[in-house]
């Protein structure tokens, strides 16, 4: 046995393992765009909702919170002043409280004088646009929380089919993972970030529209309590 030949296993082992090559890990970017042309568009178009849903639901909050806020001895202030009969008073009160309530208020003092249901339809008709402004683009984190989830679900046909296009491509009997790898990352990737999107958008909405009917309540309990103020008899 020549002493040359002698080879260390050990050694070969280790050169062996050090050789083979190492699979750079995907981050989730990676992994989420890696769906080909037709999964990028599809998932560019879904992280668009996404942002929207985010700003939409921001910008609303701020918008209800800063209309929910109110004196709480506003109508103690309006009832004195008008039993007082300081009608200006009352009015500039109005003016300087920047709310839905005080601006229905102010409607319902500039018609003091006429009758009690005229003043009831000219601070309903100013509810209504009150209301209209705290809904404002509301609707549209609706329409997200459906359409996300609708978008991933294309997402996940055009996957489909892609990876069924590429066995038929094929042209044999054995299909390698790596040729539907593109197809099935559209698949699920899309469903998956379409549901988090309706989610979102879903959970969103419902909340805005519980502090906007507390804001609604609280308004019309306001305006009950001004008419009974003018119902009263002198």
């Amino acid at each position: 046995m020549i002493p040359f030949l002698q080879i260390d296993s050990t050694a070969v082992a280790a050169q062996a393992i050090s050789q083979v090559p190492v699979k750079p890990e995907m981050s989730v970017m990676d992994i989420v765009f890696s769906g080909g042309l037709a999964g990028q568009t599809i998932m560019t178009v879904i992280f668009i909702m996404l942002f929207f849903a985010i700003y939409l639901y921001f910008e609303r909050l701020m918008a209800i919170n800063s209309a929910s806020k109110i004196d709480v001895n506003f109508m103690n202030k309006i009832k004195s002043n008008i039993s007082g009969g300081k009608i200006d008073a009352a009015k500039i009160l109005c003016a300087q409280t920047n709310s839905p309530v005080a601006r229905l208020i102010e409607k319902g003092i500039s018609r003091i004088g006429k009758p009690l249901a005229d003043i009831h339809t000219a601070i309903e008709n100013a509810g209504k646009l009150e209301i209209y402004k705290l809904e404002k683009n509301v609707s549209m984190l609706a329409t997200i929380s459906g359409a996300g989830p609708m978008t991933g679900f294309l997402g996940t046909v055009v996957g489909m089919v892609i990876a069924f296009h590429k066995m038929a491509e094929s042209g044999s009997n054995k299909i390698e993972m790596s040729t539907l790898s593109e197809g099935i990352y559209t698949a699920m990737m899309t469903t998956v970030v379409g549901l988090i999107v309706g989610i979102v958008a879903y959970v969103g909405y419902n909340h805005l529209v519980t502090k906007t009917d507390k804001i609604v309540n609280q308004m019309e309990a306001n305006v009950v309590e001004f008419l009974d103020l003018l119902n009263e008899p002198t």
